[in-house]
């Protein structure tokens, strides 16, 4: 990475990171050139466990996704770690074993166990004082302190958006290097989160197609004052949408010909992922006698 991400974070161009959530979307991410990627709890679950975001998705599937990921791209990965997977001391693991698998930063949120998707309702949040404690614990377990917690409050739609502000500040003052507020409901709150409190930390937005928040493109959210704009599920939107499309095709015809120009073929795929180089690359190691 050019720049570690606190450094980065620093410079008053807002980094854009995409959902990914496997080896192949982080490579295509990469590929298309942006700076960092969010690997999305929620995409992990769309696509591992067919199902939703309510906290079902456990600590190794995600340490394992980071690991298959970081063994495929060098960019650097801001993880989606809910709510820690437990207690103070549960965060800490998670934290070393994020780590040590490639994450580059970890988002930690103050729900409740089991948690779910920010965007859902009946949400629930644990006492601030408690989500103060995890925050500290994390950051005395990371190895590097160039390794990122990024403080996630989900207040909003469990005591209101004043408060959700009040728990902001404290997470900031417990050490988090980045605050995230999550689903404003409004433009007008969206610009709240930045008056109430940028020069206190880096602050994230979370664009959900469909979500509680008003989607705003990334210059705008720079305007604003974001550091930082994740686009979590959006690729698992599409690819579901364009999957259903394809399996409707084939069962009406039998064959993919009707669908060949929304597809890669054969040697394109191949291409795209790298196998002419990999092979050559091995064949490398292979020697003569």
């Amino acid at each position: 990475m050019t720049l570690f991400l606190k450094a980065r974070f620093r410079q008053p161009q807002i980094v854009l990171a995409p959902g990914v959530y496997d080896a192949l979307t982080a490579s295509l991410a990469t590929d298309a050139g942006f700076e960092a990627l969010y690997v999305s709890g929620a995409s992990i679950a769309y696509t591992r466990l067919g199902g939703p975001d309510i906290g079902l998705v456990s600590m190794a599937e995600v340490a394992e996704t980071i690991t298959m990921i970081r063994d495929r791209v060098a960019t650097p990965l801001i993880v989606d770690a809910d709510t820690g997977y437990g207690n103070a001391l549960n965060m800490q693991r998670t934290m070393r074993l994020f780590e040590r698998a490639g994450a580059n930063a970890l988002q930690i949120e103050d729900q409740s166990f089991p948690k779910r998707c920010g965007h859902l309702a009946d949400k629930g949040v644990i006492p601030a004082a408690e989500m103060v404690g995890k925050i500290k614990a994390a950051t005395d377990a990371r190895a590097s302190d160039e390794t990122l917690v990024i403080a996630r409050t989900d207040a909003i739609a469990v005591e209101g958006f004043e408060r959700a502000l009040e728990r902001a500040h404290l997470y900031a003052a417990a050490g988090a290097d980045m605050l995230f507020v999550e689903a404003p409901g409004s433009s007008e709150e969206l610009t709240r989160v930045v008056s109430e409190l940028k020069g206190t930390l880096p602050l994230m937005a979370n664009m959900v197609e469909g979500g509680r928040t008003p989607i705003r493109s990334t210059g705008a959210l720079e305007e604003l004052g974001f550091s930082l704009v994740i686009f979590p599920g959006g690729i698992v939107r599409a690819l579901a949408r364009a999957a259903q499309d394809f399996y409707a095709s084939l069962k009406t015809h039998g064959t993919t010909d009707p669908f060949r120009d929304r597809m890669f073929d054969f040697d394109q795929l191949n291409a795209v992922i790298g196998t002419p180089a990999m092979i050559a690359a091995g064949k490398a190691y292979e020697g003569s006698l």
